[in-house]
Formats: C-alpha cells, structure tokens, sequence
C-alpha cells in the first residue's frame, strides 16, 4: 500500500528509541581498563560518567563543535576526566582506554537493539515511506547503523555533530526537510526525549511522534494520537496521518 494523504517521509531519532547502550558507558570503560590490569567499580565510574558527561554537555553543547573540539575529541576527554575522577592518573592508561572505548563504540557489541525496532522500520518502509535519521550523535552515527544492521533502511542519517547543530533546535529539521525534498507537513518524526523530539519537531511543522516507552507522560501532555509506548504501535498512527 502506498503512502496516501500528505505523507511521505518518517525521521528517526536513534538513541533510546532504535537502541540502547549495553549495560552502561561506565561498565564499558572499566572492561576497557580491565584490559590493562586496572580493576575500577563500575557504580563509581558509572557516578563520575554522568557528572563529566552533564558537565561537558553544558561547557561544550554539541560535541563542543561550535568550540573547535571533534565528537572523538570530546569523547575522549570524557573518558579520561572520568577515570581521573576514579583515581587512574597513568597518561597512557588513559589514551588507550579513551581510544579503545571511542572505536569501540562503532560496533554492535555495544548497543542492544529493541526488539519492535526492525519490524517498525520494515512496516513503515511498507508502507510506502520514505526513513531518514535526525539525532544528537556524533560522526560515528552510520557506522553504529551499519553494524547494527539498520543503516540500510534509511534515505539519509543527520547526526547533529555533522548539522553543526542539536535538537531541540530548529535548524537541523530545517536541514532534514531540506534532505527529504518537501515540506513539513509531509514529514512525521518519533523519538523519545519530550522536548529534543516531540516539541522541537513539531515547532518545525512536523508531525512529532512521542515514543514513551516508561509511560511517563498523560494525555494532558501529550495527545493520545501524538504518543505511542512502543514501535508496535507506530505504523498504524501514520495510517491515521496519512489518511488525513
């Protein structure tokens, strides 16, 4: 069946809506740190991940790009401000591990895929839609797509390190609309963060799809038709759209 009505086109967010990382990024870095002989609690590194990580997002927003600073560079003073915090001073420890944990990220071992992700994106594709990927992700977006086994299934991916610009700002659905060759109201977009997806699409003229997999918001929030709790549900919302 062929997409009807003014739709045409579904953008992605990646993140926490197609997968998630496996276990933890501090878990991650201490299997890295493992490999030099260095035993760390996880609890405590995955303590100090989220302080540096909140820290550098807001001192550095976008993977510090408008600052001169590249998504591997940010990532990996990251890695090694959050082992510093965990007492491992040795300089070399903390290269390897901040190198070792960046390129890792790339590869499928590190992600877990939700189970309703490919039968969504299958069905979507079934139905005459066209995919594209707009996310907050540094440039090792379409290699974590193609290890995962996703990459395929989309026209265009937009990371926002690569749009020199992050959601919830306007500008980097400005340039997905600009990839997808139509306007707004021909585009619907599904992520999970309230403000970076829904609102910040749906500000742009899209049509924003709310995946609240933890049932977090009411209807008062969010309109019962703007929301889904999984990627089950998504194809038949756009039906609803496209049928208009």
């Amino acid at each position: 069946m062929l997409a009807k009505g003014p739709l045409r086109w579904v953008l992605w967010d990646v993140k926490d809506t197609l997968m998630e990382v496996l276990g933890s990024a501090g878990k991650q870095y201490c299997k890295e740190a493992e490999k030099l002989g260095l035993s760390l609690c996880h609890a405590e590194v995955d303590a100090a991940f989220e302080r540096v990580y909140r820290d550098y997002s807001c001192r550095y927003p976008n993977y510090g790009k408008s600052q001169g600073l590249t998504g591997q560079t940010w990532w990996m003073k990251v890695v090694k401000d959050t082992l510093s915090q965990c007492r491992v001073q040795d300089p070399m420890v903390l290269n390897t591990v901040a190198n070792n944990a960046y390129w890792n990220f790339r590869n499928a071992t590190n992600w877990k895929i939700y189970p309703d992700a490919k039968p969504a994106l299958e069905r979507c594709s079934s139905l005459g839609l066209k995919l594209g990927v707009v996310s907050n992700f540094d440039d090792r977006l379409e290699e974590v797509l193609r290890s995962c086994g996703l990459l395929s299934y989309f026209s265009f991916v937009i990371s926002s390190e690569e749009a020199g610009v992050a959601k919830p700002s306007p500008d980097i659905f400005v340039q997905a609309l600009q990839r997808c060759g139509t306007s707004a109201d021909n585009v619907a977009h599904v992520g999970d963060h309230f403000v970076n997806d829904y609102l910040a699409s749906g500000s742009a003229g899209i049509h924003g799809i709310l995946l609240d997999r933890h049932n977090k918001y009411k209807e008062a929030e969010v309109p019962q038709e703007q929301r889904i709790v999984s990627l089950e549900e998504l194809p038949s919302r756009l039906q609803q759209i496209m049928h208009q």
